[in-house]
């Protein structure tokens, strides 16, 4: 686990440039099997797929994800179903992604290795 854990989300409303490539590939080497999405706009995120045994398992995983997010200020797009959730992270603010992304994307990475 990388220091990102470490580190807390720092509001963003914008006035910044999201990361450029270099800096995501950078960040995306301290967080283990996110992947880096071009979505539309060509706006960057990352996104998550992991595995339960069932239902309750994927609830409790997702419910855990959105204390973080809560605590963090900064919340994720969150998918889920019987065995699976997929964890979707950007700044909205800038379009892109930054630091927080990635630190979020750390302590979520935390829950599932407890």
């Amino acid at each position: 686990m990388s220091d990102l854990t470490e580190k807390k989300c720092m509001p963003c409303e914008g006035g910044v440039l999201p990361f450029d490539t270099s800096e995501i590939h950078k960040y995306q080497k301290k967080v283990d099997g996110w992947d880096i999405i071009k979505g539309e706009e060509e706006v960057f995120f990352l996104l998550k797929k992991f595995k339960f045994d069932n239902f309750l398992k994927s609830q409790e995983f997702v419910n855990e994800v959105g204390k973080i997010s809560e605590e963090e200020g900064h919340h994720p797009d969150i998918s889920f179903g019987w065995g699976y959730a997929e964890i979707k992270v950007t700044t909205h603010a800038i379009k892109g992604l930054s630091e927080n992304d990635f630190i979020l994307a750390a302590k979520i990475d935390k829950i599932t290795n407890v």
